[in-house]
């Protein structure tokens, strides 16, 4: 397990709601103002008790989590100013230690996040339609030995 990272407790919330907002405005700047407030208040109601969340601690601080849902990446944010020190990459081998196949639904106007989940070596198989936001969605997903399928996951199915 590398070292910088544990189980989330309860005492990390307001460092992961700060990774999580200085992330989501920087990767979605799509997002209105009002989805940011009600987002952040749900996350410790809806995500945190639903979820296996681990964090990223970086001198002392949490600068990022996961949360996994099964093998769907629910939430995986760095803050802004600690992207490239290995956080996010070494919190999907975490999540990779514990399931065999991952899965994760990333904006496809993200690049960061896209970017970054291209990089692990997801692939896309899917896009859909974002609800809240009309904004276009990859389902991605990688699996233990990285070698998917290439007739079915290779390319975007609508």
């Amino acid at each position: 397990m590398h070292k910088n990272i544990r189980k989330y407790s309860d005492s990390d919330l307001e460092n992961l709601l700060d990774a999580w907002e200085n992330a989501s405005k920087l990767a979605h700047p799509f997002l209105t103002n009002d989805l940011l407030v009600t987002t952040r208040k749900n996350i410790p109601i809806a995500l945190l008790p639903k979820a296996d969340t681990w964090v990223y601690v970086h001198e002392g601080i949490v600068v990022g989590f996961i949360s996994l849902i099964g093998n769907e990446i629910a939430a995986l944010f760095v803050q802004p100013k600690f992207h490239g020190i290995g956080a996010g990459r070494a919190l999907v081998d975490k999540a990779r230690e514990l399931h065999d196949e991952l899965e994760v639904e990333v904006f496809e106007i993200n690049s960061i996040g896209l970017q970054f989940y291209l990089k692990c070596g997801f692939v896309a198989f899917l896009e859909k339609n974002h609800e809240i936001t009309n904004k276009k969605v990859l389902r991605m997903k990688i699996t233990a030995n990285k070698l998917i399928n290439r007739t079915e996951n290779t390319s975007v199915q609508n």
